[in-house]
């Protein structure tokens, strides 16, 4: 079977590819591996990433997004390249239709780079939508309702907040802490507290094996290795889950005051909407234990976390490619 349409959840930290009638067929870091100095590809997503901290000097994995825009065009290409020629297969002769998922707060030059990367990458025609519609939609928002209701995507670069109704988004923020802070955070926690150098891989390991969002009274543990700062020899340390808590803590309370600042902006009927309804978790950041709770406790709203939080953005896509025609009248953008 030929494939002519594709959705794209192009994010920061992983990319999610969706085909209807096969559904997710690609979950991988959205990693590029060139070597230098003539930039020729290596490897990309899972292949790329297993060679961070493990090659030479000439060989350097580079994030082609930053905070869920393209900060690389080249290397980009090279990703989308990759991920629609798996999608669509060999002797497929059709260019496929592709739906890629953008930030919120996405600007005109932005916009284009993704369309152009896109077209050059293989397809025929690139349609934009806005990560917060594309999460609400894959986590059973009805987004065209008179009703207001509240998405909160948290991926890998960016943590977006807003507020949908009748199709359209009323207020939002964003905010350039997610995921990969969160690794970070952990990173320097260790670094201060241990006396210890860890890698990126290890700290997300540790995060997404018992990081929290709030202390609590039965602590989950995980042993993990580094490189002593004090003689440079390797060094185990236990770390327990209110460690964890302790280190995202105040990336979590930033993220908790824009979705106030959202509420500020929001016209008093919606918010009223949102107090019955609560706020739905997406992103694979919301995968995060006790973050719903930890939300609860700071704004006094409910939250729950949307069913495959991971995969929302990717379902989103397919809800549209399997209504492209009635789509492309309102919420897709081509150029």
């Amino acid at each position: 079977m030929f494939t002519r349409k594709i959705g794209i959840d192009l994010g920061t930290a992983n990319t999610v590819v969706f085909v209807p009638g096969r559904g997710f067929i690609i979950n991988e870091p959205t990693i590029v591996a060139l070597r230098k100095p003539e930039n020729t590809v290596l490897a990309v997503g899972v292949e790329a990433k297993e060679m961070i901290g493990r090659t030479s000097e000439e060989i350097v994995a580079y994030r082609p997004l930053k905070d869920g825009v393209i900060a690389d065009y080249y290397i980009t290409k090279a990703l989308l390249t990759y991920f629609i020629r798996k999608a669509v297969g060999r002797g497929n002769i059709f260019k496929p239709d592709v739906i890629i998922s953008v930030p919120a707060g996405i600007t005109q030059t932005e916009r284009r780079a993704v369309i152009n990367a896109g077209e050059e990458a293989g397809a025929k025609n690139v349609f934009i939508v806005r990560e917060p519609v594309l999460a609400a939609l894959g986590a059973g928002i009805p987004i065209n309702a008179r009703s207001g209701h509240m998405i909160v995507n948290m991926g890998g670069g960016t943590s977006e907040v807003a507020v949908i109704a009748l199709g359209n988004i009323v207020s939002w923020a964003s905010v350039r802490i997610a995921g990969n802070k969160f690794d970070q955070a952990i990173t320097d926690f260790v670094k201060k507290k241990y006396s210890l150098a860890i890698g990126e891989q290890t700290s997300e390991t540790v995060k997404i094996e018992i990081g929290s969002a709030l202390p609590t009274k039965e602590k989950t543990e995980h042993q993990l290795r580094g490189r002593s700062l004090t003689n440079g020899l390797p060094k185990d340390v236990v770390l327990n889950s209110n460690e964890i808590a302790e280190a995202l803590q105040p990336l979590l309370i930033d993220i908790a005051s824009a979705v106030q600042n959202v509420f500020n902006e929001t016209p008093p009927e919606l918010v009223a909407d949102i107090m019955g309804k609560g706020i739905i978790l997406s992103g694979g950041s919301a995968q995060l234990h006790h973050l719903s709770e930890f939300f609860e406790r700071f704004l006094g709203v409910a939250a729950y976390v949307a069913e495959d939080p991971l995969f929302c953005v990717a379902k989103g896509t397919g809800l549209i490619l399997d209504h492209l025609e009635v789509y492309k009248q309102t919420l897709l953008n081509k150029r």
